[in-house]
């Protein structure tokens, strides 16, 4: 299907008003990160329009749209213009068999004041939440602590399912990819507590770029009966089904006493033994969060259910294990069970040195040494703007193989960043493991913090530290 442009925002006026003329808008910055990820994801700068209540485009240009994106507010609920806009393209696009439009949420709005074109829809917040004292806030700071923890991974979650769905619009014009797109294992990614919502995008995002369906792609019902109807049906469609269970019990849907993360954990046991009675194929992952402290008794209670029950079930992998374990082992499983290829070489492999610019001068002996183990050596842009920086560091985590954090000056909320980014790191479009992480500080840092993070751990310039960083590079490369 050619169609002339990629991504319609449409928006309602005020929602890209600012304080000063001359300054971009909410909707503005929003459109330009949106083309930055697309860029990264599509390998190709995309066609992105804005289209706000008051814009001439019509119908024609409206059949011209491949994905359109509504920026929803009350404003926006309440302005006939962009419903029209909606309802339009709606009729548009009602040949694909697949939903082409996107909701993010500027702001929090009941779901009763969504419009009905939308409200089925899974939507991205794009707003600050505390999650300790549930205060919202619109971001104005797009750079903050906050918004790289909330505002840039829904980002790159929406970044990611319109790839999937201009991929699918691709395949259709071709027969024989979209046959083969329906061919593909669907995989059921149960919905999680709040506690694990990151790391449940973070692993959509790699099996889609894997070529899996991820179910549910709307939103669940917040009534019990249907919930579970929803949730049967698309497990029943599935070849596997993905359970993360954190400290969270989640939340309680009307009409029953459990949570939807026990109510979808419930359906599954009895899938998997009514699938595999009838001698098909069925499996099901179970991920525990080692560290379960926090957690209130019923959630105790509930995974201690979990474990009982599952033990004997044929089908069933109950693992608790540090999340990256898991995804390697979820990557073996699932993944790569296909697709078996050579060690690559060892001369192409490549460090992605991390550290602040006040850290450069330090920084420049280990990296020196990295480049005389025979690796490439990544590092930070410090030069240009702000997204500029941040482009480079996005292509730097898709990239490399191995990473070293450096800590000289820089306090522990930057390495905590910069940690919590190498997490993110398969959203921007990683297609190999991470072979190896570590964290190098100076002599005397107390590094106890650091210790459950999957990190090799180097204290010191000494030559007993310098052999421990030696060791680590060899394993990358081996």
């Amino acid at each position: 299907m050619a169609l002339d442009i990629d991504v319609l925002i449409t928006y309602a006026e005020k929602d890209n008003e600012t304080a000063k003329k001359g300054e971009t808008g909410w909707v503005g910055h929003f459109k330009r990160f949106l083309e930055l990820m697309l860029f990264q994801v599509l390998g190709s700068k995309p066609n992105v329009v804005l289209k706000s209540e008051f814009d001439s485009a019509t119908s024609p240009t409206l059949d011209n749209v491949a994905v359109m994106v509504a920026v929803l507010t009350r404003d926006f609920a309440q302005s006939g213009r962009c419903l029209d806009a909606i309802e339009t393209f709606h009729k548009a696009s009602q040949g694909s068999p697949f939903s082409r439009i996107f909701k993010v949420l500027k702001a929090p709005l009941p779901l009763t004041e969504h419009p009905p074109r939308l409200r089925d829809l899974l939507g991205y917040d794009m707003y600050q939440q505390d999650v300790e004292t549930g205060l919202i806030k619109e971001y104005s700071d797009f750079f903050s602590e906050e918004a790289e923890r909330q505002y840039w991974m829904k980002m790159v979650d929406l970044a990611y399912d319109i790839h999937e769905t201009l991929l699918m619009l691709k395949q259709g014009d071709n027969k024989t990819g979209a046959r083969n797109i329906f061919k593909r294992k669907t995989i059921y990614l149960a919905e999680t507590g709040h506690d694990l919502s990151v790391q449940r995008n973070i692993i959509k995002r790699e099996l889609q770029r894997h070529g899996y369906i991820v179910l549910p792609t709307s939103t669940l019902p917040t009534q019990a009966a249907e919930l579970e109807r929803v949730v049967r049906k698309d497990m029943e469609s599935s070849a596997y089904t993905i359970h993360l269970i954190g400290t969270a019990y989640g939340e309680i849907p009307e009409g029953s006493n459990r949570s939807v993360v026990d109510i979808q954990n419930q359906l599954a046991t009895e899938i998997t033994a009514e699938r595999r009675a009838r001698g098909e194929d069925f499996a099901r992952l179970i991920w525990i969060a080692p560290n379960l402290r926090n957690a209130s008794e019923r959630q105790k209670t509930f995974i201690d259910t979990i474990k009982r029950d599952t033990e004997a079930q044929d089908g069933t992998e109950i693992l608790q294990n540090p999340l990256e374990d898991f995804k390697n082992i979820m990557r073996e499983e699932l993944l790569e069970s296909d697709v078996r290829k050579g060690p690559a070489d060892a001369a192409a492999r490549s460090i992605y040195m991390v550290y602040d610019r006040v850290d450069a001068q330090q920084a420049e002996p280990i990296r020196e040494m990295i480049e005389r183990s025979g690796f490439k050596v990544l590092t930070p842009a410090f030069e240009g703007d702000l997204l500029d920086v941040r482009k480079k560091h996005i292509e730097n985590l898709r990239s490399f193989d191995g990473a070293v954090i450096f800590k000289g000056k820089v306090n522990d909320q930057w390495v905590r960043m910069k940690v919590l980014d190498l997490l993110k790191a398969p959203g921007f479009g990683r297609r190999k493991p991470i072979q190896g992480k570590a964290l190098v500080t100076e002599a005397g840092t107390n590094v106890e913090a650091y210790k459950n993070q999957n990190l090799t751990l180097i204290s010191g310039d000494s030559s007993r530290s310098m052999e421990t960083l030696k060791n680590f590079l060899q394993d990358i490369k081996a």
